[in-house]
């Protein structure tokens, strides 16, 4: 006796062309409507309030920058012996107000002049006078830009991400004119 199989054969059909089912369609489409939702935009022309806090952020950054170049200038005014050691550090300083989006209001290469306190910032934040001794004043220096800097890393987390960076970059630029006012002369 032939033995049967169980499985019939049953004439083979020709398949239509593989198209994506329904179900991967409707899949893909509200895959793509999510990510539609996590653009950045509100879509509407008011700030959301991320980035009113970042706008902050950028502001207060720019006007630490300013302060800081102001306490160069009075460091630069009270001992223009250190101004060829400290011009190109306040400049950049100058640049980094800049880059945070403040108004330029001293040219780094104009030589301050007035008083060391009229120099400074006028909120309290600063010393009234510079150290009389060069050394003294570099430290002087050297401690606001180590806070600084220490403030702006404080502030990554809370900052989105461009903002981020650049509160990073000019951190570390802090840090290098630490070592800069400390090291420098060794």
């Amino acid at each position: 006796m032939p033995r049967t199989s169980a499985v019939s054969s049953l004439p083979s059909s020709p398949r239509p062309p593989s198209r994506p089912r329904r179900r991967s369609l409707f899949a893909a489409a509200a895959g793509a409507v999510l990510l539609a939702g996590c653009t950045g935009s509100s879509g509407s022309g008011e700030p959301d309030a991320a980035s009113r806090a970042a706008d902050r952020a950028r502001a207060r950054a720019a006007r630490d920058s300013a302060e800081l170049a102001g306490r160069y200038a009075a460091v630069i005014a009270a001992h223009p012996a250190l101004a060829e050691r400290l011009d190109p550090l306040r400049a950049e300083v100058l640049r980094h107000a800049a880059a945070f989006g403040g108004a330029r209001a001293v040219s780094p290469s104009v030589s301050p002049s007035g008083s060391a306190r009229a120099a400074g910032p006028d909120d309290g934040s600063t010393a009234d006078a510079v150290p009389a001794a060069e050394k003294d004043a570099l430290a002087l220096l050297a401690a606001a830009e180590r806070k600084l800097a220490d403030r702006r890393t404080a502030a990554l987390a809370d900052v989105p991400g461009e903002l981020a960076r650049l509160l990073a970059s000019v951190a570390a630029a802090g840090a290098g004119h630490v070592y800069l006012l400390t090291e420098g002369d060794r």
